[in-house]
């Protein structure tokens, strides 16, 4: 019961939720621009030594980009609610 009370204390805090919301936003696109750049090295590096596989490559690339951006935009999102 303690506990309880002490986290709801804690969640009203509305300058605290803001800088958490805050720090989420920021590592969240921190993190989906370092996946995507890693996304896009491997798949030049992939195609420079398969050419012929580069249609095939170049597609696995868009889609884990899209699903990248998807979840990352569903953070910032929700942590947009938050402030």
């Amino acid at each position: 019961m303690m506990l309880l009370s002490i986290l709801l204390q804690v969640a009203t805090l509305d300058a605290l939720a803001k800088l958490g919301a805050a720090l989420a936003i920021g590592l969240t696109v921190i993190a989906a621009g370092s996946g995507i750049g890693k996304i896009g090295t491997s798949a030049m590096e992939s195609i420079a030594r398969q050419p012929e596989m580069s249609s095939d490559i170049r597609m696995s690339m868009i889609i884990a980009a899209a699903l990248i951006e998807g979840v990352s935009l569903f953070a910032i999102v929700v942590c947009g609610f938050i402030l």
